[in-house]
């Protein structure tokens, strides 16, 4: 038994931590909270290892600079006792060399820092697009019929950005960041003990406020992305319908959806930035005071202890300036990470989504032979809707025509679909010489069939590679052969630069019978043993049909044809004909066994041919 799997849409609803499921109190130390958190674990977990060589040369390169950085605010008391106490100015020129070290190597380690990160942060995003893109070729098509584009678009954008973004923010402020205020606060203590413990008291003030920040910037960002979502599928929507845009006169009612789009991403981005610019004047208050407070008490420990030097209280006061900057991003990390959270929520939620159309565990092989199709009991339907196809069994004989054929909304497509595995049934089985779809790889059976739809695809290439998807290996001579097969070669030829000719998005500069002649041409250079057309000569005029018509006739021959028609006169000499109503199979044979009954082929034949007498070849 074959489980059905319906499409479900994505939820971006953030599931429980596991981590605190047992009713535990919170971690208090940051670095810990974040860890706790499973989903940064995984992103840690996945990426890091992947890009270890880069972030540990990044890692070392930051240890410099740390090292460098501290090493600025310890050599401030030689400079200043070697321009002020007496016999220092000898060692002056030690110093100034000294000095130019410094910088030297940190300007250096900052480059390859740099260097590093960027390489490696490029190699997740990269990573990241192409994982979620494989994930969304292994999704069936009930799964982008229930999904938006510009939900995808998002997804494959601004959460591989974001995933990199939490990565750089946590790499570094948890390495430069972290070992420089470390570093500055140990020259601190070393220097002014006293003084350092005194300035030291705004660090839990700083907590405090960020931890009350944090409660807003989640929903903030989670409504920011859906707006930048909106944007995108406004212009999809304009791009696409931009004829009916302009000829039903929509310019305003598009202006209005995108400008109100963009505002709320405007009036969202502008609250983040304020939740992340708190931090700044908050953190110059409270570091203003600190540093008042130390200066006055700096000028009662140089009066009163003949020890300290101005040198060496000119190097506590320099590590206190420079440990302003990484104290303030460490404190702003949480609020970055937790925005950058929202995409890669986002991205994992559609990685964890498992596969519409698995691949079987043990694939089987089909036997060797001609491909015949049946339909065993076979009912589907899309999502919670009524089922389109109801208990159907039908049998399409190897090397022969079936034409399917009935009222529009009667499932004639879906079974076509199903053929395709494009969809699953929810009970039965289709099978292709015997062998169950779903028990063959999906590259195992769709190579036995070529197919032309009746809306036709075409990629923004060339007309020569629109027509080689059919077999990518093919030469150029036998893309010409099927396009003249499909009567095609001649509009080809007749284009700019004929087969090199770009044929633009869909197909946008060719009319479209020449689309699905191109289609046609496809399916001829694939050379299939099972062939579908659903509906393929609709678009064409009455005397390209009829060479059309004839091409097809030629390479139906010999193989499993299933067609799909509402003008009947076109499938009047398939070996079946299979009339499907509702679903069902109500009635099945050959054009002439049928028009002798009183069913509903014989109804809809009097429609098509009302007040036509019937021509010589037909019944």
């Amino acid at each position: 038994m074959h489980a059905p799997r319906s499409a479900q849409p994505i939820s971006n609803k953030p599931k429980k931590d596991p981590t605190n499921e047992t009713g535990a109190k919170p971690l208090k130390n940051p670095l810990l909270t974040l860890l706790a958190d499973s989903l940064l674990w995984r992103l840690l977990r996945e990426n890091l290892r992947a890009q270890a060589p880069r972030y540990l040369l990044a890692v070392a390169a930051m240890t410099v600079v740390a090292g460098a950085t501290a090493s600025v605010a310890w050599i401030m008391q030689d400079i200043v006792d070697s321009m002020t106490m007496p016999g220092g100015r000898s060692r002056v020129l030690w110093v100034a060399g000294a000095v130019a070290g410094i910088f030297t190597i940190k300007g250096l380690a900052t480059y390859v820092q740099s260097i590093s990160l960027t390489r490696a942060g490029n190699q997740i995003v990269a990573r990241q697009q192409i994982r979620i893109y494989d994930k969304l070729l292994a999704q069936g098509v009930g799964f982008f019929n229930i999904t938006e584009s510009s939900d995808l678009l998002t997804r494959v954008t601004v959460s591989a950005q974001k995933a990199r973004a939490v990565i750089d923010t946590i790499v570094t402020s948890f390495v430069r960041d972290f070992l420089t205020l470390a570093a500055l606060i140990g020259v601190m203590f070393y220097r002014q003990p006293l003084l350092a413990a005194v300035s030291l008291l705004i660090g839990p003030l700083a907590i405090l406020v960020v931890r009350q920040l944090l409660k807003h910037v989640r929903a903030i960002m989670e409504m920011e992305i859906a707006s930048m979502a909106e944007i995108i599928k406004v212009i999809q929507e304009t791009a696409t319908g931009i004829k009916v845009v302009k000829a039903f006169g929509l310019e305003d009612r598009m202006a209005r959806r995108m400008h109100g789009a963009v505002r709320q991403v405007e009036a969202r981005a502008n609250a983040m930035a304020r939740l992340e610019a708190v931090t700044s004047p908050m953190m110059d208050t409270l570091s203003g005071f600190a540093i008042a407070g130390v200066v006055a008490l700096s000028a009662l420990e140089l009066a009163g202890d003949t020890a300290t030097t101005p040198g060496a209280l000119m190097s506590f006061v320099t590590a206190l300036l420079m440990a302003y900057e990484p104290a303030k991003r460490l404190s702003r990390m949480r609020v970055s990470i937790e925005g950058g959270m929202v995409g890669v929520r986002m991205m994992f939620t559609l990685l964890d989504r498992p596969d519409t159309m698995p691949a079987p565990a043990a694939p089987r092989p089909l036997p060797a032979g001609p491909r015949d199709i049946s339909f065993d009991k076979v009912s589907f339907g899309y999502g919670a809707d009524a089922p389109v196809i109801q208990d159907l069994t039908l049998h399409c004989t190897a090397g022969q025509t079936t034409a399917l054929v009935g009222p529009s909304g009667g499932g004639k497509s879906t079974l076509l679909n199903m053929i395709l595995r494009l969809y699953d049934p929810d009970a039965g089985q289709i099978c292709i010489s015997g062998v169950d779809l779903r028990d063959m790889t999906l590259d195992t059976a769709r190579a036995q069939v070529s197919y032309v739809g009746q809306d036709t695809f075409l990629f923004s290439d060339t007309v020569l590679e629109n027509i080689r998807l059919g077999q990518p290996k093919a030469i150029e001579a036998d893309v010409i052969a099927a396009a003249q097969a499909a009567n095609a070669d001649g509009f080809i030829s007749a284009l700019p630069q004929g087969y090199a000719t770009q044929v633009g998005e869909n197909g946008a500069f060719l009319s479209g019978g020449q689309r699905q002649r191109i289609a046609i041409a496809r399916a001829i250079l694939r050379d299939s043993p099972i062939l579908l057309l659903d509906e393929a000569t609709s678009a064409l005029d009455a005397n390209t049909e009829a060479l059309v018509q004839d091409a097809l006739a030629r390479l139906t021959q010999g193989r499993t044809t299933v067609v799909i028609a509402h003008r009947l006169s076109t499938i009047l000499d398939a070996d079946r004909i299979c009339v499907i109503d509702g679903g069902r199979l109500v009635e099945h044979g050959t054009a002439t066994t049928l028009l002798a009954q009183d069913g509903l082929f014989r109804r809809l034949y009097d429609q098509q041919f009302r007040g036509q007498a019937p021509s010589a070849d037909q019944p």
